[in-house]
């Protein structure tokens, strides 16, 4: 994703200090934050799912695109500067090529994922356990229709999966 970095004009440098909650699950903010230097994690209520040290990741994609509120929690995890754009929707409609790097970016941990579901499937099929559900999982995610996207969780299921 450093290829994102040659896109950082039209925001602003944010200095974050370590333990600051940079986005807020559940909460909309609009904003897409690009990482310059420090780490980052990923919270699923309380738990870290995810660290981020890789100067150019993206965070705050996913609810820009879909109009959604924040799916997890970014906590700086020592001193962090991101770049911030307070309006991403006009950033993507301004550069194509951002929106562009972000679909092939969100293209990738979609086939990281569904590779992982269907070795899962591969592995549990027959077992009668509670992993071989992993085909239906699969099946509903390609047959979402795509204005009915809602991220489920152990807290709030979707009731279609």
């Amino acid at each position: 994703m450093r290829a994102v970095l040659d896109y950082c004009t039209g925001g602003t440098e944010r200095q974050v200090a370590a333990g600051t909650h940079l986005v807020t699950e559940g909460g909309a903010s609009g904003h897409l934050y690009v990482l310059m230097s420090g780490k980052l994690e990923v919270l699923k209520g309380e738990m870290v799912v995810a660290t981020i040290a890789e100067p150019g990741a993206v965070l705050g994609e996913m609810s820009v695109l879909l109009g959604l509120p924040h799916t997890a929690t970014v906590r700086a995890c020592s001193d962090t500067v991101v770049y911030e754009f307070e309006d991403a929707a006009s950033l993507f409609r301004r550069e194509p090529e951002v929106a562009l790097l972000i679909a092939r970016m969100l293209a990738q941990r979609l086939n990281a994922a569904n590779t992982y579901l269907a070795d899962l499937k591969r592995q549990y099929a027959g077992h009668g356990t509670h992993l071989a559900m992993v085909g239906e999982v699969l099946q509903s995610m390609i047959n979402l229709p795509p204005l009915e996207v809602s991220p489920g969780s152990d807290r709030q299921s979707d009731p279609r999966m």
